[in-house]
């Protein structure tokens, strides 16, 4: 694999923002759609256990309805792409072993043989459990993904708005998540910016590296 050049990681990086206006009439390429989806599956996660689910919500009668659970933001509905990102909640033993299930299908080795490396995983998770943030630690989980997301979009060109100003109780009855194991942690529209957003030309407004970067 090629890497690309630092000056393009920081420019991508530089050129993305929260959007708050998306051009409603231009549409992701499906291809790059595609990419962006596979940039979800290919996350990163503690353990590798992944306790999440990316909702692509098409339904645009779907996505009407989540503006009023969004704070009346618009972007839910304007946007070319809409994920939500959802939490597996107080993950059990059954995902555990689907997850050892396709470990050994994708290695070519055996359930039985990763029995140790299962007992680490659920020894861990009865710990968090046990002390009542296991939801928490694995929500951190989706955040590492949504930033992935969200910085894969960016060195292709696509804008987002990542957005936790979302009623989540709201958003899983609209979607039909209850009973599922699931629940809603955030959103992110995904598109491309309308030319009179404002907040496109508005500079950043970072601390310098000296005060939030330590060497030590």
């Amino acid at each position: 694999m090629k890497p690309i050049s630092n000056s393009q990681l920081i420019d991508a990086l530089q050129w993305r923002y929260a959007v708050k206006k998306f051009d409603a009439a231009k549409k992701i390429p499906a291809d790059t759609w595609a990419t962006l989806e596979q940039s979800l599956v290919l996350a990163p996660s503690s353990f590798g256990v992944q306790p999440w689910k990316f909702i692509v919500v098409d339904n645009p009668e779907l996505r009407a309805k989540l503006v009023p659970a969004s704070w009346g933001q618009a972007q839910v509905a304007d946007a070319s792409h809409l994920v939500i990102f959802a939490l597996k909640h107080d993950v059990g033993e059954d995902h555990i072993d689907r997850y050892m299930a396709r470990t050994a299908e994708v290695r070519g080795t055996t359930v039985e043989s990763l029995a140790p490396f299962k007992k680490v995983i659920m020894g861990s998770f009865a710990g968090a459990r046990a002390k009542g943030f296991l939801d928490t630690w694995q929500s951190r989980q989706v955040y590492i993904a949504l930033g992935q997301f969200m910085a894969a979009a960016a060195l292709l060109g696509i804008d987002t708005c990542p957005m936790e100003g979302i009623e989540p109780g709201k958003y899983d009855e609209i979607l039909g998540l209850a009973g599922s194991g699931y629940i809603t942690l955030c959103a992110c529209p995904a598109g491309y910016r309308a030319e009179d957003d404002k907040y496109a030309t508005t500079p950043k407004v970072r601390f310098p590296a000296s005060e939030v970067i330590a060497h030590i």
